[in-house]
């Protein structure tokens, strides 16, 4: 019997495998620098890792290694997108200390009953009228492009519990990203129903899909968030669990809460959110949350890294062709026209200071809610290969340039809003 042996016959220069490993490793090191700089840099993290995501798609390119393709590959694409979100989205409610009131929350509520809706209206009529996009196909593209991205650009986002002041601005990006994640789902199904044909299903749509979903998902997470928050004050107390576990908790709660929301076929994005809510809303005074917040945080930087990363390296020249100059049309149409427009009329008779909702209505970040959905949409079947991948290639185009230019701007907006907000106090800059 022969010996291992540490090394095969001869040489082999350029394995693909240990090649991949020092590419991932060399990735997390720019990344764990650009995550340790970001507050320092006029641009956030992930315009850095759209920056290694375009290398590393020439380099495979070279390579002659194959990509992922977005119809093939669409089940991997959608469950990688879904873990990264539903951690962000139990952290965006573990950060939000605001009471639960309709008046506490009314900028949150403008933005999702009246902004979100306009902004699907505005994609899917841009869709069908000037990119030729069926019904069914416009809608779902506007539903995967209306949900506000609760990773990226977290300059804009509001900071870990317990901090002194949450800025309505901040908070207003923040709960919406936190809640969209989950509130579009049943407008990516109607799309999917109008796409599919018939006339039967506006019942089951509306009660199942509608009631039922939103209702059970967030029941699931505002109870479960509850209890496991105070199963974890009680083990902590019985020296049961190590504060040093604190930051693994928010993982182990979102997948409880979204696994048992989903097996009831109910919406799991919504579970994660109230659940982080629920969670944060019991022992508030606790210390411990602040670490469960940095640990799920950790996670989410790392998910969002990952994600940019494998959609990013998949871009081709023929990929960004896909959408043709209608569906790049759509991205200065979306960011520029429909956001902007959709926030000015759901703020309408608000208090709100107009340069705050103009700061509101520029950063709508698109990214990795929307990769999932439009993932989502070509698993179901129901579209046409040509328009799913014509719908898949426009959402990585308007994540792309929406990652880069909101990226830049977080930084120096945020600072310019600090100087209006210290100006209308009656202070000097």
């Amino acid at each position: 019997m022969p010996l291992p042996i540490a090394a095969g016959t001869g040489f082999d220069f350029l394995n693909v495998y240990p090649i991949g490993l020092m590419a991932v490793g060399l990735a997390l090191l720019v990344a764990v620098v650009a995550l340790s700089r970001q507050h320092e840099r006029p641009f956030s993290a992930a315009v850095v890792y759209l920056v290694m995501a375009g290398i590393a798609s020439v380099a495979l390119n070279a390579l002659g290694i194959d990509l992922l393709d977005p119809i093939e590959d669409a089940e991997l694409i959608e469950r990688a997108a879904e873990l990264a979100v539903i951690v962000a989205l139990f952290s965006a409610g573990v950060r939000l200390d605001r009471p639960l009131s309709w008046r506490q929350w009314s900028s949150a509520t403008r933005l999702i009953a009246i902004a979100m809706p306009l902004t699907i209206a505005g994609v899917a009529l841009f869709g069908s009228l000037v990119m030729g996009l069926s019904l069914g196909a416009a809608i779902v593209l506007g539903a995967a492009l209306a949900p506000t991205d609760p990773v990226l650009a977290s300059e804009v986002q509001v900071g870990p519990p317990g901090q002194e002041e949450e800025r309505e601005t901040h908070f207003a990006l923040t709960s919406e990203a936190g809640l969209n994640d989950g509130l579009a789902f049943p407008f990516l199904l109607l799309g999917l129903f109008v796409a599919e044909g018939g006339s039967d299903w506006w019942g089951e749509w509306l009660g199942a899909d509608v009631v039922y979903g939103i209702g059970v998902g967030v029941l699931i997470g505002a109870v479960g968030g509850y209890l496991l928050s105070g199963a974890t004050e009680h083990l902590r107390k019985r020296e049961w669990l190590l504060s040093e576990f604190d930051g693994w908790l928010a993982v182990a709660a979102v997948l409880a809460l979204y696994g048992l929301t989903e097996a009831l076929s109910a919406y799991g994005f919504l579970a994660a959110f109230a659940g982080g809510l629920a969670y944060r809303r019991r022992e508030r005074t606790s210390e411990h949350h602040e670490r469960v917040h940095y640990g799920a945080e950790t996670v989410e930087q790392m998910g969002e890294l990952a994600l940019v990363l494998l959609l990013g390296s998949t871009v081709t020249v023929a990929g960004l062709g896909e959408p043709g100059l209608a569906g790049w049309m759509l991205i200065p149409a979306l960011l520029l026209v429909i956001r902007p427009l959709a926030v000015a009329i759901a703020f309408t008779r608000s208090s709100l200071p107009g340069p705050d909702r103009a700061f509101i209505g520029w950063f709508g970040v698109r990214g990795i809610g929307s990769f999932y959905y439009v993932a989502f949409a070509i698993v179901a079947g129901v579209l046409s290969v040509a328009e799913a991948e014509r719908i898949y290639w426009t959402v990585i185009a308007c994540a792309g340039v929406s990652i880069i230019v909101h990226g830049i701007t977080a930084t120096p907006f945020s600072r310019r809003l600090d100087l209006r907000t210290v100006d209308s106090r009656g202070a000097r800059r």
